[in-house]
């Protein structure tokens, strides 16, 4: 892979990265909860799904999706009622730690979340990702026009791999660090519908995904 290539993908997979997703979602509404550093779990929980994702393209299970209706169906419907379940959870949010004193920027207070809820925040990303068909779908459309047939692939993957976990981990830093510094500006109950807003988008977004299909069918 040239620098060339990589930094056209990398432009590409920016612009899509930047789109407000899930797991952005999930980001935003961490660092507002949270703060940052209580937000970095769901990152590497999202990172850790991207290079599942670049995997399973590398492997052909993108392919595989795209060609059967009833593996690909699966997956959606899983996904579908996950995100959804999720949303009703985050509509229901009564604030938590919003009402809580914060001590400093991405430090837990009482009332914040507790030594458990780091691996609740990682696996919620993290399933988030993995259980959407359409990011493999995606990624099966987008990443094999950046590599070269004619070179060896394993390292190709491995390279965009790569670029598009980091490029994913600055993005929802970004948004993770928005939410947080909302929460410094903002009152208790602005950082309720900050939560409650990404609820809704979440339920959108389990809804698209429910009448989502493939192309061709």
């Amino acid at each position: 892979m040239t620098l060339a290539t990589a930094l056209l993908f990398s432009i590409v997979a920016l612009a899509a990265i930047a789109t407000p997703g899930p797991t952005v979602l999930l980001a935003l509404s961490n660092g507002s909860r949270r703060g940052v550093r209580g937000a970095l779990p769901g990152i590497l929980g999202a990172v850790l799904s991207d290079f599942v994702l670049v995997g399973a393209v590398a492997v052909g299970l993108g392919a595989l999706l795209a060609a059967s209706e009833f593996w690909f169906s699966m997956l959606k419907w899983v996904g579908a009622v996950y995100l959804a379940w999720l949303g009703v959870r985050m509509l229901r949010s009564k604030g938590g730690s919003f009402d809580a004193p914060r001590a400093a920027p991405g430090v837990p207070t009482n009332g914040g979340p507790g030594p458990g809820d780091g691996r609740k925040v990682f696996f919620k990303s993290f399933l988030v990702a993995v259980t959407n068909p359409k990011g493999y779908l995606f990624c099966s459309a987008l990443m094999p026009q950046f590599i070269d047939p004619a070179a060896a692939q394993a390292m190709q993957y491995a390279i965009i791999a790569l670029l598009f976990a980091s490029l994913d981990a600055s993005v929802m830093l970004v948004y993770a660090f928005v939410g947080a510094r909302a929460m410094r500006l903002l009152t208790a109950a602005a950082g309720r519908w900050i939560d409650r807003t990404c609820g809704a988008m979440l339920l959108a977004l389990a809804g698209s995904l429910a009448f989502y299909r493939r192309s061709g069918t």
